[in-house]
């Protein structure tokens, strides 16, 4: 700041004082210039309104005038203003040189002299208005001493102040704005080096740094978080690998060394092995998914079907769950309902929430599927299980989140369900959630639009 300060208090000095002298000659010079311009015209069409303008130039502009007519001087502007050519200078060399124009062919004459009696430089011009007349005009073309001096001692004072108060600001700056963004960096890599307490508060009345510190912990915060479910997620996942891994290793070394000689007890290890690897499978396609839909790089394949058909077809494959278990699936839905969707992953997603359901339905084996039709179609996948605490809610969409963060092994599935759903669902932009209640069930619901031509169909229907 206080260099800045000092550069614009250079330039003054350089074109107020040092470059003064030629800045002011350029102007006068000009200015004489577009003076005779203008006495040249106004003699052309009024020559006796030539007079008045001649003095309009001798006050307004310091330029002394004198016309000559025949070789003789008869008007002068007032010869003692400064920069005027005074009596003496008519008896120099300025007197031959004008005589000389005045007896010659040349149209202009441009003199460049040094006032003799006031020892300063003067310009001076001449033209001829006709065959008889001629007119020079002369001015000064040094600034005048008192005027440079009261420059130079403004720019004096000038100078010390803004000095001054170029440093007061630079020192506002650097701790209102420089210091608060100096901590906020060194917080930063504190972050950047998996720092995830650091808080980026900082007492600052700048209202961007504050936008600032509030984004940066918000990112700390969701870093957290995501380093978290990290976490979580590998500890989970290591876990649904390790324990299948661990009893294939366990079946396949008991079919080699004990039951290889028993078809039957040899079957149903072989049968272990095969239901283990088929979790295994279930599992990678789980976090492929997952990882797809999070990546954004899966997309939609929209197609009209049934959904009540999807759910049937999808509910009769848990019917084995009725006859090894005695669970119950109770279902209150029409009996055709026709919507345009991804028809795969609305599978997917009615799949998961029915396999979490049965999940936690606990002792009370019953899961109730139900289509609402109104302005919207609305599905609830509802279990009688434990329910969900209120502060969870909010949570359970997450990977592999467990509100007791215990892990406990599915009877079905890979603890990435509803992960799954949630991305389906957003990708396909329908309105989903959870009700629940403790000790009473939890319902997971989800939103189809309908379509404005079938929704008439339905109403006639």
């Amino acid at each position: 700041m206080i260099c800045f300060s000092l550069l614009i208090l250079l330039f003054l000095w350089l074109f107020q004082v040092i470059f003064l002298k030629y800045y002011y000659e350029y102007f006068k010079t000009s200015e004489l210039s577009s003076a005779l311009n203008t006495i040249k015209i106004s003699y052309k069409y009024n020559k006796d309104k030539i007079y008045n303008l001649l003095e309009d130039f001798s006050y307004d502009k310091g330029i002394c005038s004198e016309i000559v007519n025949n070789g003789v001087v008869t008007y002068t502007t007032n010869p003692l203003n400064r920069g005027c050519l005074s009596y003496y200078d008519r008896q120099s060399d300025v007197l031959k040189e004008k005589n000389k124009f005045l007896n010659g062919n040349d149209e202009k004459l441009r003199l460049r002299i040094v006032n003799s009696y006031l020892t300063n430089k003067t310009l001076v011009y001449g033209i001829k208005l006709d065959s008889n007349t001629a007119i020079f005009v002369n001015t000064s073309i040094d600034p005048i001493d008192s005027t440079v001096v009261i420059l130079k001692n403004q720019l004096s004072i000038i100078t010390v102040i803004i000095v001054i108060l170029s440093s007061i600001l630079a020192y506002f700056i650097a701790n209102k704005l420089s210091e608060p963004i100096t901590k906020l960096t060194k917080k930063s890599k504190e972050l950047s080096n998996g720092n995830f307490n650091v808080n980026f508060n900082v007492n600052s009345d700048i209202i961007e740094i504050e936008d600032l510190a509030s984004s940066l912990n918000y990112t700390k915060d969701v870093l957290k978080k995501n380093d978290e479910i990290r976490r979580e997620l590998m500890a989970n996942v290591s876990h649904d690998l390790k324990t299948p891994l661990t009893m294939i290793k366990a079946y396949a070394e008991m079919v080699r060394d004990l039951s290889y000689k028993n078809p039957e007890k040899r079957d149903n290890d072989l049968n272990v092995i095969i239901d283990e690897v088929d979790r295994l499978n279930l599992l990678v396609n789980d976090i492929l998914n997952l990882s797809k839909l999070e990546s954004n790089i899966d997309h939609l394949e929209k197609e009209e079907f049934d959904l009540i058909s999807v759910i049937n077809t999808i509910t009769n494959r848990f019917k084995i769950f009725s006859v090894t278990e005695d669970f119950e699936f109770i279902s209150n839905y029409p009996n055709s309902l026709i919507i345009n969707a991804d028809k795969a992953k609305i599978e997917q997603v009615i799949y998961n929430l029915i396999s979490n359901a049965i999940n936690y339905s606990l002792d009370k084996k019953k899961v109730y599927i139900t289509v609402l039709v109104k302005n919207k179609i609305r599905v609830n996948i509802t279990d009688i299980g434990p329910g969900i605490k209120e502060h969870d809610i909010d949570k359970i969409w997450d990977k592999y989140y467990k509100a007791d963060k215990s892990h406990k092994r599915n009877t079905i599935g890979t603890g990435l369900g509803l992960s799954i759903v949630k991305n389906i669902l957003e990708l396909h932009k329908y309105k989903y959630g959870v009700i629940s209640k403790k000790d009473k069930g939890t319902t997971f619901y989800f939103e189809i639009d309908r379509d404005k031509k079938r929704k008439r169909q339905y109403k006639r229907s």
